[in-house]
């Protein structure tokens, strides 16, 4: 049972990173970042599952709780680009409430593992406190789009910021979490870190345009976008 969702978990986390470094490439809201966007949610989505599934097998809460938090940012960033202006629905408040369960769950396993109370699994406690308190921050960005809608500069940001988020996950994985897959000489190297960390650097670099320039003026975010 477990070599196919090691298959799918690789296999949908290569294809990912590649679909992301695509989608951040083209133009936003033109037709190609569109397919490459719903390549890079499917794969991102059947990387998180496996993911999910795998860490589940083995008893490791905090890889559990790291494949939820994927699937819940890519999902979420995903649904506010196919949505129209200012529109909302049951799917939105189911995923608050997973973000605000999760989100609790993660931070309270981690203080945990800081009292010594539950087994590290091999990771620190503070990861499951910053995972934890990302779903949360992101949980409460859904209860205030569900109670004054979200349109314009905030909806792209939210779209942007979920979505980097996610292949900052892939990324990170693969070139801090894998590294056995390197060279020898490679492991270990801050060179590894260039990779892991340019989504977040790009999520940096996008809401700063959003936010303080007119560039989202230029975005096509019709609800067709991620429909081809």
């Amino acid at each position: 049972m477990r070599l196919p969702l090691v298959v799918l978990h690789v296999s949908a986390g290569v294809l990912a990173m590649f679909a992301g470094a695509a989608a951040i490439s083209f133009r936003k809201g033109s037709p190609w970042h569109a397919r490459a966007g719903n390549i890079f949610v499917a794969a991102m989505l059947g990387m998180a599952t496996a993911a999910s599934c795998l860490a589940f097998m083995k008893h490791q809460t905090n890889n559990v709780f790291g494949g939820m938090l994927t699937l819940y940012m890519v999902a979420t960033a995903w649904g506010t680009a196919r949505r129209r202006e200012g529109e909302t629905g049951v799917a939105d408040w189911v995923g608050f409430v997973f973000a605000l369960t999760i989100g609790v769950l993660s931070v309270l396993h981690g203080l945990q593992k800081a009292a010594g109370r539950v087994p590290s699994e091999g990771s620190p406690a503070f990861m499951d406190v910053f995972m934890g308190s990302v779903i949360l921050l992101a949980g409460l960005g859904d209860l205030r789009m569900l109670l004054r809608g979200i349109s314009g500069k905030r909806r792209i940001a939210r779209h942007l910021w979920r979505m980097c988020f996610g292949w900052f996950i892939a990324t990170g994985s693969f070139f801090l979490g894998q590294q056995q897959v390197f060279p020898v000489w490679l492991r270990g190297s801050p060179v590894l870190l260039v990779p892991a960390l340019l989504p977040l650097v790009l999520l940096i670099f996008w809401l700063i345009r959003v936010r303080f320039t007119s560039v989202y003026q230029r975005m096509s975010m019709a609800r067709a976008a991620y429909s081809t």
